[in-house]
This record gives structure tokens, C-alpha cells and sequence, in this order.
């Protein structure tokens, strides 16, 4: 307590002061400086406390001297006492109001302050709210571009954005966020631009087919126009399409295949363009390269499919996996010439997607073909890929590739159209009837000729109708075959297809073997009937067959598509004809010699009979009719030289066979009067050939005539005369006539001693002979 009143010497000088006072008022003047001295807030309390205290012991001890002054001073102290408190509230309260007061004012004061410096905060607020708000706008107004798809533009923005814009407020945090977003604003260009491109992409990809579609279009409409060009003027006729004089003719055509409003076809390159001028503002040309290249290879396998099926009659899965990959090849195309350093022909991709694409299909036709079996389809899908050839061609694409492959389908197609007219022919073959072909009108003639090849023996005019022809319908109706055989194999060869030489290879191989195992063979095969007309009609169709082999080798050597080839064209068929001719003349010759045999078996000669027959023997009138038939009817139709040859054939063989009767071992005697018989069959033979009015056909009869003669001589002496002999009896073997003069002597010996009757062992000699009894 001492110490709060020391540490306070105003405040108790002042208290003294109050006490002292003789009113209320005094005091308060002494009291306010000391109450707004913050330092004796809580110690005038204590120093009121503290003067109470020692005004009570002086009291007290006044009191404890003078009790009744005390008493008194008691209670004036404590009315003092009673004020102090009263004072003391009121203190406390003007204290409380002072106080608040100066809180009041401090808060007032602090206010003002706070207020200016919040007045500048806001002004400079405002500022860079001001200057933030124009970055914002403008990197929303990229935000817009971006879906403007004005890229180029966005770009541009915020490159002004980043070096300009961001540098005024950059102490602010917005512009670290912004500037730390520029490279992913950038990125969402960059994908919005990829975005677009692959939109492109796809559209171009979808649309490949319907460019391929109106390229194929507009190369068929060259090749016609060319084809045009050349049967109005031969000079075009040797260049073919995309060649050089074939461009400059059509180089005043102005077909745009990329944009063509006739055609509804219209390729815009602007998202490419767009895109390679970004990926160059970014910086990233390469990349562009990479993703675009990649983009492509996508594609490509996208257009290949798993399987193809070649069965369809209208070619529609190859013509649109061809359509597509013309169309693909063509956008490429464009792009190399449309674009600077993105696809280069050089540029190995390129290439690689070509090649691939090629030997995709290759791979896909190959695997395919073995299901195709029809000779017309495969000429269908050969004409889908000369035409894709054609086209690419055109485009500056090697397709040297396609070649293997043309190669692969024409040896399929040569294989199935050797297989249809085998069947053909085997059939015409087989069906014929083997009868000189009947022509009933002018029409029918004309068109038989026209087809054959055949050399009429009357002209046109000179003949009458009804008519048969030489020949059965077989003949012309394979003519007719290999007629459409050569113009289908030919067919192969236009447009692309330059391996001439392997066309006119397979062509010949193809037709020999047609014509050798088809028409020559099973001709042969049929030469097993027993029938000489159906023989005969048989030799006489191989007489023509050998007749067109050689008009054929004259004809394919004409329509020889190589140019390089020399020499002539020799067909085996020509020889084997030759060959069949001669076997199907031996049939004759065959059949016509058994019958003959038949009817020579049938002689009845008695070699030991006493008596002369007037008449000629049966055997030998039977002999000269079936000659006389075959003459006249069954080798009628044969060419002169083949009918007398047999004539003469048969005649040597039935001359022989008479022979062979004379000089069987069971003959072992000849009468005279069996001579006298035999001479008059000779004669009756002679007389007949003879009225046939040809010389070399009695040659025939010489040796027969001249044996018999010498079987009836007087003088045999004459025989074993080399001198007399060679002149009359030069055809006769000098064995044979020894053996037959023997044979004559001793029947004239028997004769003479038994005239009338024959000996028993002698008739049985002969009987058994016909029997093969000896």
C-alpha cells in the first residue's frame, strides 16, 4: 500500500487536496487530470482506500483522547465515508464514460485512417481488376476462336496473350495461372486441329470408294474414247490408253476426278491445309508427319478386309475393295502434289502403303480364286483389275505388282475355258449321229460355211435344196467352239494384259490339246463300231478336222498378238488327224476286208469237179454286189482319192484271199474243169472293176488274172522261162505258180483217168477246207 502511494505523489497531493475541500465541486478539478492519466485507473481506488484507512486511525485515536468528540467525529466521518463512496461510484462511472469515449473516438480516428487506405486499396484494385479482366477477356475470346474453329487466329491470340498481355499483370497470380496454362491452351488447339483432321480423315476414307468409283468411270470413258479414235483413224490403233499420244488427245479433257459437280464428287483439302499450318506455327512439323503417316497406315488396314468373296456375278466385293484403294491411292496423290514435304513420292510410306495394299489384294484374289469355277466371271473380275490398273496407272503408280497376278488369273481362265469347250466338245462328240449333214435352205448353208472351214465343190449358186453336206453336224458345230475358244482366250488380252506371247502360247497348247484328246481321240475311240458308214462319216470328218488345223495355224499366226514372235505356228492336231485318217482308213479297210473274207469263205469250189461252171460262182456275185454297195452309198461320201484307195485295198484283198483258196494245204489236186470255173469268177471280178473306168484299180486283179491264166496254160514250160515268164506272168510268185502248176498237173492227170467221178478223199479234201478240217 505505502508503495502505491509513493509511486503516486500527484495523486495523493491531490486526494489531500479533496479532503480539504469544503465542497463537492473543488475537488473534482484536482481529480480530473490525475483520473485521465491511464496510469492511475486502478490506484485511485486504493489511494481513497488507503486515505480512509489513516483518516480512520487519526480518528480514532482523536476519539480514543476525547470520546464524545470522537463519537461525533464518528459520524461525521462516516457521512464523509458515505459521500467517498458515492464520490467513488461516480468517478467509476465518469471513468467508464471517459473511457468509452476515448474508444469511441480512437475507433473513429482508426476508422478514418483505415478508410484512406482502404479509398487507395480499391482504386489500385480496380486497376488491376481492370487490366486482369482484359487478359481474361481476351483469353476467353481464345476460348471462342478455339470453337470458332478459327484456330489460327486462337493461336495467334495467345501468343499476343503470353509476350504482350501477361506481362502487365504479372506480379498478379492470375498471370502465373495463365501463363502456366498457355502450353495446355496450346495442346487443346493442337487436339481440336488433330480433332478436325480426323474428321477429314474419315470423311475422305468414307468417300474413297465413290473417287475410286468416278476414276474407274472416267477411264472407261477414255478407253471408249480412244477405242472411238482409233476405228476413226488406224494410227491411234497401236497406242493404247495412257500412252503418251493417248494423253496429248485427251490432254483438252478438263474431268476433274477430285472435284466434279457432274459427278457429285468434291474433295476439299482446307482441314489438311489447316492442320500443316498449325503443326508449322507449333513448331511441330515432324510430329504432324509421324501422326498423319500413322493416320494413313490406319486407314489402309481399315480398308482391307479379312476374306473376299469373288463369287458375286457383279464383281460388287471387288470392285469396291478396288474402288477404295484406288480412291485411297488418289487422295495420296493429291496430297503429295497439294503439299509441300508432307507425302513425297520418294518417301518410302508412300510406297509402302502401295506395295502393301497391292499385295493385300494380290493375297485376298489368290486365296479367292480357287472358288471361282466360271470362265465368264473371272473374265468379269480381270476386267475390274485391267481397269484399276488402268486408273492407277494413270495416277503414276507402278502396278507392276498386278502383273504376277494376271498372269495367275489367266492361267485360271484358261484352265476353265479349256475345261467348258472339253466338255463341249466332248458332248458334240458323243451326240452326233454320224450322217452327212442335211442343209435345207440358202440360210442354213451360209451359215454353215461361214463358220466352217470348208471349200464347197459347186458354187453357191449352182446348188439345190434340200442338200447334205460332206461332213456330219459335228464338224461344223466344233468349228463354231473354236471359233468362240480363240475370240474367248483373245478376250483376255485387251485392255492391260501385255503378255501377248504367253496368250498365244497357251492359246495353241489349249487348242492342240482340245482338238487332239477332245475331237481327234474320241473320234478314234469310236472306230470301234461295226459300222463302215459311221467309219467312213468318221474318216471324212477327220479329212476336214485336218483341213481346219491347217486353216487354224494360218489363222493364229494372223492373230498372232505378239509382235515379237516369228515362225510359223504348227499345231499337233494337223499331224495327228493325218495319223487318225490313215487308222480310220485301216478300220475301213478292216471292215470292208472281213466282209470280204466272209463272202470269199463262202466259196464253194470243187477243185476236183469234172465240168466247168458257166455261170459265175455264188460268192462272186455276192462279192461284186457288196462292192457295188459300198461304191455307191457307204464310201460315197469320201473324197475321191481315200474312196479309190480302199476300192483298191479291197480289191488286192480279195484277190488275194481267191488266191489264198488255190493254195490251201487241203488243196491238193486242181482239175482243169475247177481251173475253168475259177477263170470265169476272174473274169466276171475283171469285168466288173473294169467297168469302174479306172486302169490303176485292175492292176490289182493282175496277179489273180495272170495266175489263173497260168493255171489253164498248155505250155507251163513257159513259166520257168525267166524270159517268158516276166512277160507274161510278171505278177505272179514264182513259188506260188510252181506249187498251183503242180497242183493242175496232177488234177489233169486224175481227170483224165477218172473223168465222171472224183475221188472220195478228194471231195472231202475240199469240203473239210471250208470247214478248217484237213
Amino acid at each position: 500500500m505505502p508503495a502505491a502511494v509513493d509511486a503516486g505523489d500527484d495523486l495523493w497531493i491531490a486526494i489531500k487536496q479533496i479532503s480539504q475541500s469544503t465542497s463537492d465541486s473543488d475537488y473534482i478539478d484536482q481529480l480530473v487530470p490525475v483520473m485521465r492519466d491511464a496510469r492511475y485507473n486502478n490506484q485511485i481506488i486504493q489511494a481513497f482506500q488507503q486515505f480512509s484507512t489513516d483518516k480512520e486511525a487519526e480518528i480514532e485515536r482523536i476519539c480514543n483522547a476525547n470520546h464524545q468528540e470522537f463519537v461525533s467525529s464518528v459520524n461525521s466521518l462516516l457521512q464523509v465515508r458515505q459521500g467517498t463512496v458515492e464520490m467513488t461510484e461516480r468517478i467509476l462511472e465518469l471513468n467508464e464514460s471517459i473511457q468509452e469515449s476515448i474508444n469511441t473516438l480512437a475507433a473513429q480516428k482508426k476508422a478514418l485512417v483505415d478508410s484512406r487506405g482502404v479509398r487507395q486499396n480499391i482504386n489500385e484494385t480496380n486497376e488491376a481488376l481492370n487490366a486482369c479482366l482484359d487478359v481474361l477477356r481476351l483469353a476467353n475470346h481464345i476460348y471462342d476462336l478455339l470453337k470458332e474453329k478459327n484456330y489460327y487466329a486462337a493461336l495467334r491470340s495467345l501468343d499476343e496473350l503470353q509476350t504482350i498481355h501477361l506481362k502487365s499483370i504479372g506480379r498478379y497470380k492470375i498471370a502465373e495461372w495463365i501463363d502456366k496454362n498457355v502450353p495446355t491452351v496450346r495442346e487443346q488447339i493442337r487436339e481440336a486441329v488433330k480433332n478436325d483432321l480426323s474428321t477429314w480423315l474419315f470423311r475422305i476414307r468414307e468417300s474413297s470408294q465413290f473417287l475410286g468409283e468416278v476414276s474407274f468411270y472416267y477411264t472407261d470413258v477414255r478407253r471408249t474414247r480412244n477405242q472411238d479414235r482409233a476405228e476413226s483413224d488406224t494410227r491411234f490403233s497401236k497406242f493404247k490408253l495412257n500412252s503418251a499420244i493417248e494423253l496429248v488427245a485427251d490432254e483438252t479433257d478438263e474431268f476433274d476426278v477430285l472435284n466434279n459437280e457432274e459427278a457429285g464428287n468434291e474433295t476439299d483439302f482446307t482441314p489438311l491445309f489447316e492442320a500443316m499450318h498449325i503443326y508449322d506455327t507449333l513448331g511441330k512439323r515432324e510430329q504432324f508427319k509421324a501422326e498423319y503417316a500413322a493416320d494413313r497406315r490406319r486407314q489402309k488396314d481399315l480398308i482391307i478386309p479379312s476374306s473376299l468373296n469373288l463369287l458375286d456375278e457383279e464383281c460388287g466385293d471387288l470392285s469396291s475393295l478396288l474402288e477404295s484403294i484406288a480412291g485411297f491411292a488418289i487422295i495420296e496423290k493429291a496430297t503429295m502434289g497439294k503439299t509441300t514435304n508432307l507425302r513425297q513420292q520418294s518417301d518410302a510410306s508412300v510406297d509402302e502403303l502401295w506395295d502393301s495394299m497391292c499385295q493385300s489384294v494380290i493375297t485376298l484374289i489368290t486365296n479367292a480364286l480357287p472358288t471361282v469355277e466360271n470362265d465368264e466371271l473371272l473374265l468379269k473380275i480381270k476386267g475390274r483389275i485391267a481397269l484399276f490398273m488402268l486408273t492407277m496407272e494413270k495416277w503414276g503408280y507402278s502396278v507392276s505388282a498386278m502383273t504376277d497376278l494376271l498372269l495367275t488369273l489367266f492361267s485360271k481362265y484358261s484352265e476353265l475355258l479349256k475345261q467348258r469347250f472339253s466338255d463341249d466338245f466332248l458332248e458334240i462328240v458323243t451326240t452326233d449321229d454320224y450322217m452327212p449333214m442335211p442343209i435345207n435352205s440358202i440360210e442354213e448353208y451360209d451359215k454353215v460355211v461361214t463358220v466352217s472351214w470348208y471349200t464347197p465343190d459347186k458354187e453357191r449358186e449352182e446348188l439345190t435344196f434340200p442338200c447334205v453336206l460332206p461332213f456330219s453336224q459335228m464338224y461344223p458345230l466344233c468349228c463354231i467352239d473354236i471359233r468362240n475358244f480363240l475370240n474367248q482366250i483373245y478376250l483376255f488380252s485387251d485392255d492391260y494384259f501385255q503378255k501377248s506371247t504367253v496368250i498365244d502360247e497357251t492359246l495353241r497348247t489349249s487348242l492342240d490339246d482340245l482338238l487332239c484328246h477332245q475331237v481327234c481321240q474320241s473320234l478314234l475311240d469310236r472306230l470301234s463300231s461295226q459300222y463302215p458308214g459311221q467309219i467312213v462319216q468318221i474318216l471324212t470328218n477327220l479329212e476336214h478336222f485336218e483341213i481346219a488345223c491347217s486353216e487354224l495355224e494360218s489363222l493364229l499366226f494372223e492373230a498372232r498378238s505378239s509382235p515379237s514372235a516369228t515362225g510359223p505356228i504348227v499345231l499337233e492336231a494337223t499331224d495327228k488327224f493325218k495319223v487318225a485318217k490313215k487308222t480310220a482308213s485301216d478300220r475301213i479297210f478292216e471292215l470292208v476286208n472281213s466282209k470280204i473274207d466272209d463272202l470269199i469263205e463262202t466259196a464253194e469250189y470243187d477243185w476236183m469237179a469234172s465240168k466247168p461252171s458257166a455261170e459265175p460262182s455264188e460268192y462272186m456275185v455276192e462279192l461284186k454286189r457288196y462292192l457295188s454297195d459300198i461304191m455307191s452309198s457307204v464310201l460315197l461320201a469320201l473324197p475321191t482319192e481315200i474312196k479309190e484307195f480302199i476300192y483298191f485295198d479291197a480289191l488286192s484283198h480279195a484277190s488275194t484271199a481267191i488266191l489264198d483258196l488255190t493254195l490251201d494245204d487241203s488243196v491238193k489236186r486242181i482239175t482243169p474243169a475247177a481251173v475253168q470255173t475259177l477263170a470265169t469268177d476272174t473274169r466276171f471280178l475283171a469285168s466288173f472293176v473294169e467297168g469302174l473306168g479306172n486302169p490303176i484299180l485292175m492292176e490289182n486283179l493282175d496277179e489273180l488274172t495272170q495266175t489263173v491264166a497260168l493255171m489253164g496254160t498248155d505250155n507251163s514250160d513257159e513259166f520257168f522261162d525267166v524270159a517268158q515268164r516276166n512277160r507274161k506272168y510278171g505278177k505272179v510268185d514264182s513259188m506260188k505258180g510252181a506249187i498251183l502248176l503242180e497242183k493242175v498237173q496232177e488234177g489233169a492227170q486224175f481227170a483224165a483217168q477218172s473223168p465222171t467221178k472224183p475221188a472220195a478223199s478228194e471231195r472231202f479234201g475240199t469240203l473239210g477246207s471250208r470247214f478248217g478240217i484237213r
